[in-house]
């Protein structure tokens, strides 16, 4: 399509003369998405419409207890501290943000009045600032109102180096002004194509200043509400168990009428995915099931057995299992930390060995006797929406180029078949979380390295431990004392700005920022820094997606990461719950809507 249909398009849905619907169906046709075919509308003028819930309850409560099980407990509940999703979902129980991303990538409003757009002057023209209107009479769970003020503090909190929040990603380069005690502005340093991002979704929860503001910057570690949270959501705290429960009562003050549905809601951790699924498919004895990361022939069984209790949901986002390759050194310390930047990986400093390594990945049995329907064979970080997705990279499985690679660069076989060069054996410690999809898929790739030369040693951590927030911790994903590791990461909005974040050499995970650098690899390319920084500003969206697609094959052909399965989200629910998930934003974004039909 041109750019001048396209413009004519857009003035047809603006006069009436074409719906929505069939604009974006039209886009969906062109290989677009359906969230980005909305952003398209809302640049052009036209505000989004989100989906509305289906909600039946004529009352709030009367629901019971709402049952979760989260195999990844939350280990925390201060959601600028969440280092995992399991931390973002515990929070999302209790805190809100402006506006959430629902099942179609639209924005919804939360605690929003309304989602700004440049129709109703929320988003300036020159994309320098937007500006959100805040719904009135919400209250926090402790009384005090929920104001501008606790808008502005929130920014300001995470913002704050010294607070060393996971979330300073999204705001440390924006100001927020109050207008009014209901109105507040964002202020970008530059033209910004994609505004929704602080105060939105995952990582935009609202936090209250007079819980907080004692605590902010270096002492922020100690806040009682870390524990304890005081948010403006459907439930209110009653009893936290770090890496275990998790438990709410129904919020009598929530600003909602009718909702929420359940008198109580527990989310409860411990276990695998298997026996989570089992508890919701077979037995009932769970409502929901979280992130059902689970061999599909095994949820095919549970699913379609003859006394199933439950259904598996199944919605795109942008997620992605994959294999980190450290740049640092985890085995030596410099002034006091291992894997630090400062020393260079001392066989991946070797080009061949990195590459070497993307030809001995088998994606396509991993697919296939693995994941099947919950996990497809991918070359690509990004893979959704497909207007970021690159065409021009590939992925194949050669033992014998792999060979041929590490044979040109010098690394010889010794007499037990393992390589060395220079007295440095090619031997690598692999962890990733206790989880049978990935254990099957180490011994996949082990397999593979033996036949080119690789020794490589199996670690598997307990999932609490490994995605755990505690900074003491030695085994955490985010201190990264290995050589290759494996994990998901989750895509939280239908664009890749903060997705791509965690390559920026800004984000390098440190001892001085406590390692909630988003940048766990360590990896450092001024060309993928400057093309990030570039993205920020470019409103053109065909410019911007061609910078990402790079960025995306930068990350891939060096490898920084070496992606193995595009995975879109699993969840099981009883076959009575009704809940609308989202695959761009957390699970539990739609809590308050959520009810069970009799």
């Amino acid at each position: 399509m041109k750019e001048q249909d396209l413009r004519d398009l857009i003035a047809a849905v603006k006069s009436g003369h074409v719906s929505r619907r069939t604009f974006v169906h039209r886009m969906i046709g062109l290989g677009l998405t359906a969230p980005f075919a909305n952003r398209l509308l809302a640049h052009a003028g036209l505000a989004q419409t989100a989906t509305q819930a289906e909600y039946k309850p004529t009352k709030a409560g009367g629901g019971g207890a709402l049952k979760m099980l989260f195999w990844q407990a939350p280990t925390l509940l201060n959601p600028h501290f969440a280092v995992g999703t399991k931390d973002q979902e515990g929070s999302r129980i209790f805190y809100e943000p402006l506006a959430a991303w629902d099942s179609g990538g639209n924005l919804a409003p939360v605690l929003a009045a309304e989602i700004p757009d440049i129709e109703n002057g929320g988003v300036a023209p020159d994309g320098m600032s937007v500006t959100w209107k805040l719904k009135k009479d919400v209250q926090w769970h402790d009384g005090n109102p929920f104001t501008a003020d606790d808008v502005v503090f929130t920014g300001e909190y995470a913002a704050d180096p010294a607070t060393a929040s996971t979330t300073i990603g999204n705001y440390r380069d924006i100001k927020v002004e109050k207008v009014d005690p209901l109105t507040v502005r964002v202020h970008f340093a530059k033209p910004t194509p994609f505004w929704a991002s602080a105060f939105v979704g995952y990582f935009g929860m609202i936090i209250p200043k007079h819980q907080f503001e004692p605590y902010k910057g270096a002492n922020s570690r100690e806040a009682p509400a870390n524990l304890k949270p005081v948010g403006t959501g459907p439930y209110r705290f009653v009893e936290f168990k770090p890496g275990d429960l998790v438990k709410g009562e129904r919020n009598a003050s929530y600003h909602l009428p009718n909702r929420p549905y359940f008198d109580t809601i527990e989310m409860k951790g411990g276990g695998d995915a298997v026996s989570a699924a089992r508890a919701v498919l077979q037995t009932g004895e769970y409502d929901y099931a979280w992130n059902l990361q689970v061999e599909d022939e095994i949820l095919l069984r549970l699913e379609n057995g003859g006394n199933a209790r439950g259904r598996v949901e199944i919605v795109p986002g942008g997620n992605i299992e994959h294999i980190e390759l450290n740049s640092s050194d985890p085995w030596t310390e410099v002034d006091g930390e291992r894997s630090s930047a400062k020393a260079k990986h001392p066989l991946f400093s070797d080009p061949a060995v990195r590459r070497a390594l993307t030809l001995l990945v088998d994606r396509a049995s991993v697919e296939a006797h693995i994941y099947g329907r919950t996990g497809l064979a991918t070359g690509n970080f990004i893979n959704n929406p497909p207007r970021f997705a690159s065409k021009s990279t590939k992925w194949e499985l050669s033992i014998d180029k792999a060979n041929q690679l590490l044979d040109e660069a010098g690394w010889q076989r010794g007499p037990d078949g393992v390589r060395s060069k220079d007295g440095k054996r090619l031997k690598l410690v692999f962890q990733t979380s206790i989880n049978a999809p990935r254990q099957k898929t180490q011994a996949i790739v082990k397999q593979a390295c033996q036949k080119a030369g690789i020794e490589v040693e199996l670690k598997s951590v307990t999932a609490s431990v490994y995605f755990s927030s505690d900074v003491a911790n030695p085994d955490t994903y985010s201190k990264f004392y290995a050589d290759l590791q494996m994990f998901t990461t989750t895509m939280s909005e239908p664009d890749p700005g903060f997705f791509m974040r965690q390559f920026l050499s800004s984000e390098i995970a440190s001892k001085d920022n406590k390692w909630q650098g988003r940048n766990i690899t360590r990896w450092h390319n001024e060309d993928y820094d400057k093309a990030y920084h570039a993205a920020e500003g470019e409103l053109d969206p065909v410019k911007r997606a061609a910078l990402f697609i790079a960025m995306n094959d930068m990350v891939v052909g060096d490898p920084a990461a070496i992606p193995v399965v595009y995975r879109p989200g699993v969840s099981a629910m009883s076959r009575q719950l009704r809940a609308t998930l989202s695959g761009w934003d957390n699970v539990l974004w739609d809590l308050k809507n959520w009810y069970r039909e009799t």
